[in-house]
């Protein structure tokens, strides 16, 4: 008796494990195609660690948040929105307002480093613009 249930174990152990693995595989490749979509270069590699931090791509916190374009004030109104009505207090789902703050959170990464990217390309632009024709 002691054997097989010895056995069931392990064989669950293989399922398991093998299905981590898969799934540890499935999101690598996806970071790396978000990376590839993003431009690839410095700006992608930023992107594909900022999805993995997160644990999702920019394209799913605004779908989530339910917001096309990263604009602070309509992203701000319709966090505090989501939020509010997945409060758990509220009869909501706690599971839901995680899902609300991480996307979020995923935006707001963006929002960090995007005035950086912007400032770098212009003072490119205004010490290029400089130099002699």
């Amino acid at each position: 008796m002691a054997k097989h249930l010895i056995q069931i174990i392990v064989l669950g152990a293989q399922v398991v494990g093998k299905a981590f693995a898969r799934a540890l595989k499935q999101e690598y490749a996806a970071s790396q195609e978000a990376a590839k979509r993003a431009g690839g270069g410095t700006q992608g590699q930023n992107r594909a660690a900022a999805n993995l931090r997160s644990g999702m791509t920019l394209e799913e916190a605004q779908q989530i948040l339910n917001v096309s374009k990263l604009d602070v004030e309509e992203i701000q109104k319709k966090y505090e929105h989501l939020f509010n009505v997945n409060d758990k207090t509220k009869g909501g789902s706690f599971y839901l307002q995680s899902k609300v703050f991480r996307a979020k959170e995923r935006i707001d990464d963006e929002l960090k480093t995007k005035p950086s990217e912007e400032k770098r390309g212009t003072s490119r632009r205004s010490s290029n613009s400089s130099e002699p024709v």
